[in-house]
């Protein structure tokens, strides 16, 4: 079984919802680059000021920043047995960073420990599925008003914390993400399609459909 999953697709398309779950099967950490970089942007870091302005237009942060975010999670020690990025790479550029950070670390490769699996979906099924996202800003469960709403509208259902809705999920930034993502991210497709190591998810289906072909996936590799 491969040690690095990179989880791919548009934003919305279910990707944090089925890591976290694979995250627990394998015990092994889920890289949520966002989560990392809304941590320093928390901080008021000089990388997580550089990072809001993108992150507030629905760009991409620059690679320098995200690889340096990425390459200190990558050496902590509960990345020694596999780790699951998503949100990294976002970009053949960043692909490239990617290698070359674990050459640096010096324990998985891209091409013989790596798997990448793409999440497709149509763009106005995610716009409806982003907008109508919450999220509960203690426990970091993620719910959706109208396919996975919470037992009582807008508080948690593990610690009964208000939900909060990230503030670039709507319907403006949203599509400024989805060009985004097209010109920078979709390329990413046929560079690991290339590289053999390239699985698709149809992401339309009910949450634990895709999580029986994620199964299938990861553990016939």
């Amino acid at each position: 079984m491969k040690k690095v999953f990179i989880f791919l697709g548009p934003p919305g398309s279910g990707k944090g919802t089925q890591t976290s779950r694979l995250s627990d099967k394998l015990s092994i950490p889920h890289v949520d680059t966002g989560s990392l970089l809304r941590k320093n942007i928390q901080d008021n870091t000089e990388l997580g000021k550089i990072a809001k302005g993108y992150i507030d237009k629905g760009q991409l942060v620059p690679i320098e920043v995200v690889s340096e975010v990425i390459k200190d999670r990558l050496q902590k020690d509960d990345c020694q047995n596999g780790y699951i990025l998503d949100g990294f790479p976002r970009s053949i550029e960043q692909a490239q960073a990617l290698k070359d950070i674990l050459a640096s670390l010096d324990k998985f490769t891209l091409k013989d420990d790596t798997l990448a699996i793409y999440f497709d979906i149509d763009n106005e099924v995610l716009i409806q599925r982003l907008i109508n996202r919450r999220s509960c800003p203690k426990c970091g469960t993620i719910y959706n008003l109208i396919s996975n709403p919470p037992k009582i509208m807008d508080y948690c259902d593990i610690c009964d914390t208000k939900l909060t809705q990230r503030k670039d999920d709507n319907e403006q930034t949203a599509r400024a993400r989805f060009e985004t993502y097209e010109k920078e991210t979709a390329p990413l497709y046929e560079y690991f399609k290339q590289l053999g190591i390239l699985r698709e998810i149809k992401a339309d289906k009910p949450i634990s459909e895709i999580w029986e072909d994620l199964k299938q996936i990861v553990f016939e590799e």
